[in-house]
């Protein structure tokens, strides 16, 4: 467990670039679509790169094949747990700090539970009184902006996608679960985490550009291509995949909702780096009080999840 977690937490380390970058963008005038669909352009290059380079061009192809034959399960599993996640969380950012994003997040740690449950798995609830601390962090945090002055529609259009979006990515990271212990060539295949990434973000593909052609946005700048890339980069090519390792590296449903907990840790992450690059203003007291109920759910549910059966 101590090793998942590591990872885990490394992995929300390199995710809280996306909420930095995300509203870094937004600050700057860039338009949300583009934020989401040209992250995940670029993912798609550079994960084809680094397969081919790593491996080859032939396991390239049994990537792709492996996409055509089963084009509706990864349209499915992409367009969702990619698609509608990193939209909801696009939009998001034009309406809220990102460590605020980064918080409201945070409600996949309950989602995950209930999406595995929806799938057949069973679930264990040792542990999951702490996601209510978590929540209960959320909704003060939220309530503070409206304390704030902020409107309450403004409040909710930064926290609504968001909770669609934790629903979402579970949903497609549960399918590649699935698929990875079932046995057979896709689970070969699915045992390496730029592969599983590539898939999903094909499968995302189809959804980004009917968002597109829907919004009809400007064209992007200089700074959203470049900053869209670093996030493709970071957040797509190093810690989605590293966050699928240690996922994967399991089938027990406590296992995997605890490495899902660490991403709780980006809401730290987030808010240093917005501090540090974008001068946002420390938290007041209440926001304090949120951020830690926030954190300390996620230790809680950490230390109960790894506690042996019997144990507290």
């Amino acid at each position: 467990m101590p090793r998942l977690l590591g990872l885990g937490l490394l992995a929300a380390a390199l995710f809280s670039v996306t909420f930095v970058l995300n509203r870094s963008m937004s600050l700057a005038g860039g338009h949300w679509a583009w934020s989401a669909a040209l992250r995940y352009v670029d993912m798609a290059v550079l994960l084809m790169l680094w397969i081919a380079l790593r491996h080859g061009p032939v396991r390239l192809l049994a990537v792709l094949r492996l996409f055509r034959l089963q084009s509706r399960l990864w349209l499915l599993a992409g367009g969702i747990g990619f698609g509608v996640f990193y939209t909801g969380i696009c939009y998001a950012a034009s309406h809220a700090p990102g460590w605020i994003v980064a918080a409201s997040w945070q409600m996949t740690i309950l989602a995950t539970p209930l999406v595995m449950a929806g799938f057949g798995a069973r679930v264990p609830l040792r542990g999951m009184a702490f996601c209510g601390i978590i929540v209960l962090g959320i909704l003060v945090l939220n309530a503070q902006r409206i304390a704030e002055g902020v409107a309450m529609a403004e409040v909710l259009t930064g926290v609504l996608p968001v909770l669609v979006a934790a629903f979402a990515y579970p949903f497609g990271n549960q399918i590649v679960n699935r698929l990875r212990h079932a046995g057979g060539d896709a689970a070969d295949l699915l045992a390496d985490p730029a592969a599983a990434v590539l898939l999903l973000t094909l499968g995302a593909l189809p959804l980004f550009a009917g968002l597109i052609l829907l919004t009809a946005p400007p064209p992007p700048g200089t700074g959203q291509l470049i900053s869209t890339g670093i996030v493709a980069l970071v957040a797509g090519g190093l810690a989605t995949p590293l966050f699928l390792y240690a996922r994967n590296l399991s089938s027990d449903p406590l296992r995997i909702a605890a490495v899902d907990a660490t991403q709780a840790g980006e809401v730290g992450f987030a808010l240093l780096g917005e501090m540090a690059l974008l001068g946002a203003t420390a938290p007041d007291p209440v926001g304090w009080l949120g951020l830690l109920a926030v954190m300390g759910g996620l230790a809680g549910f950490m230390l109960r999840g790894a506690a042996p059966e019997g144990k507290a």
